[in-house]
């Protein structure tokens, strides 16, 4: 599931310049959606790149461009419910039917395609679930009462709808997302404070991480080999003391290299570089799949992981070959199915750090016997996707 962070902005805000302080701050931040009205979408496009949603009006909304022409602002996604039943403004009918939410969305000119709705009563709350079965996407706003409704509709509507729960802080965010373990598709956030718009976006983040369970090997055998293309992933954000990437000569079994984070009266520290291995080996992607490290470029995605199996991602800057000589890692796994051999090449120097029992080891220091950390998977690849297959690695 794709979790979603969307920002409300439409004139419940305030004037133009309240709106566009809240926007920006949603910008910085790393929101997916603002949501405003009809009329703002030019200007949400002049202010970043960000998906736009607006409440949608029957009347054609233009903006100006540099030379004064005309032209016409499109959102990315349209809304019903403001100004109507959605929100009380309209009664809402006892049976739904022919409501001007439900008419709309099953318009065909392509003008709607979400439902808002405020959960003033249980009325409302099956008002939302019918809309739901329409939409491709569903905003519910709790009133006097939130998790239960939540609960009820993430139950009932299941993947129907992109269901969006409405809140006004990042703790309320985390609520939404945990509420019966599978949790909103996204929250509404209805808050000035940028820091709140900023923890939101954080635990939006944390949600989508994928947790590992990390377990130990044992080193049956370490030694010199001859020169080798080594990569240096060199990312675009900084690494904790914990935290490195998962690689490994062998897809199932992937060993945890440190960061290079620590200082040495050799070389000074960089936090943003993992010194990977030889070019042949894997590394382990954000969606739980393989990359070649001969393939890193600048833009890909790769996954950081720490000692404890909590993950996020980072962005490539570089991708450093050069070669230098190089260790055979060999390690013992203990299986469901007894036991089996993974193994790795590290360079042959100080500055790589894999993870032991005792902590945090330079590679040149490792002997038969030590721990390490890696992270094993029983399951064939192919292209970096898992497969079920036969499949030999020596």
């Amino acid at each position: 599931m794709t979790r979603t962070v969307w920002l409300k902005a439409d004139d419940s805000v305030g004037d133009w310049e309240a709106r566009k302080r809240r926007i920006t701050a949603g910008l910085e931040a790393g929101v997916d959606w603002v949501l405003v009205d009809e009329g703002d979408v030019g200007r949400v496009r002049d202010l970043g790149d960000v998906n736009v949603a607006a409440f949608r009006t029957d009347v054609d909304v233009h903006v100006m461009d540099a030379e004064g022409e005309g032209s016409e602002a499109e959102a990315d996604a349209y809304f019903v419910g403001k100004a109507s039943e959605g929100d009380g403004t309209v009664d809402l009918p006892g049976d739904f039917s022919g409501s001007a939410d439900l008419t709309t969305l099953r318009r065909t000119d392509g003008r709607a395609d979400g439902a808002y709705v405020r959960i003033f009563t249980q009325g409302y709350e099956a008002f939302a679930e019918e809309a739901a079965h329409e939409a491709d996407f569903t905003i519910v706003v709790g009133e006097d009462w939130t998790i239960i409704p939540l609960e009820n509709l993430i139950a009932r509507i299941g993947d129907e709808t992109h269901l969006v729960a409405g809140v006004t802080t990042a703790e309320e965010a985390r609520t939404a997302f945990e509420t019966l373990e599978q949790g909103a598709d996204g929250v509404l956030l209805d808050s000035d404070d940028p820091d709140q718009i900023r923890e939101t976006c954080e635990v939006r983040d944390a949600a989508e991480r994928e947790h590992l369970d990390l377990q130990w090997a044992e080193i049956t055998a370490i030694e010199r080999t001859g020169m080798a293309d080594r990569v240096c992933v060199d990312t675009g954000s900084l690494m904790d003391h914990d935290e490195g990437m998962l690689v490994g000569s062998m897809s199932r079994g992937l060993f945890f290299v440190h960061a290079e984070t620590a200082e040495s009266p050799y070389v000074a520290s960089r936090p943003f570089r993992v010194n990977a291995g030889a070019v042949h080996a894997y590394v382990r992607a954000p969606d739980g799949g393989t990359r070649y490290l001969a393939e890193l470029q600048s833009g890909d995605d790769v996954q950081i992981v720490d000692v404890d199996g909590n993950t996020r991602e980072a962005i490539v800057g570089r991708s450093k070959i050069e070669k230098r000589p190089m260790f055979r890692v060999q390690a013992r796994i203990e299986t469901p199915d007894g036991e089996d051999r993974i193994e790795t090449l590290l360079q042959n120097a100080e500055t790589i750090k894999v993870h032991t029992r005792e902590g945090r080891r330079a590679v040149t220091d490792l002997e038969a016997g030590d721990e390490v950390l890696v992270y094993y998977e029983d399951t064939a690849r192919h292209f970096g996707e898992a497969v079920e297959e036969s499949i030999i690695e020596k």
